[in-house]
């Protein structure tokens, strides 16, 4: 073999190292969606939406069912309207729920849903009902810190 042959090869080896990290990249950031791209809009409501990003994925059972794809504030209501993108194959009750939960302790954010028991199914443009809000960390450490405040006050006054 060549020196030519030997370029040429080093050369589709590069190639592939490239395309190989561009897909790596790509699944890690949620933008490649090389799979069926058949699927169904719901939307939900919350009253606090926390650090929830366009393209969090949607999961089930810790299995990844869909991604947000809009968030927006509905100015009557003052709640956060997110748009969520489900897979066909995955067909979910109409008394589903949704929560804003974390990834780990401080993970990204994401859409899990509960399934329920209704027979009917959600169908595209529906509402999911039931919503449960992100929990703020900064808010449940406020929390505590004046709960603890409260009672040393209450301590320092002689009461228990």
């Amino acid at each position: 073999m060549g020196k030519k042959g030997i370029e040429t090869l080093v050369g589709l080896f590069v190639l592939l190292g490239t395309l190989g990290l561009l897909f790596i990249a790509m699944k890690a950031a949620n933008l490649g969606n090389f799979g069926n791209n058949n699927s169904y809009t719901l939307l939900a409501r919350f009253d606090n939406i926390g650090g929830l990003k366009v393209r969090a994925p949607v999961r089930s059972a810790g299995v990844s069912v869909g991604r947000v794809t809009s968030i927006s504030l509905d100015p009557k209501t003052y709640q956060g309207v997110v748009t969520l993108e489900v897979q066909e194959g995955y067909q979910f009750p109409k008394d589903t729920s949704a929560k804003i939960l974390t990834a780990g302790l401080l993970g990204d954010q994401y859409i899990g849903l509960e399934a329920g028991g209704d027979e009917k199914n959600l169908v595209a443009g529906d509402a999911i009902k039931q919503t449960q809000s992100a929990v703020v960390l900064e808010n449940l450490i406020s929390q505590f810190l004046f709960s603890k405040a409260a009672d040393a006050g209450t301590d320092a006054g002689g009461k228990k």
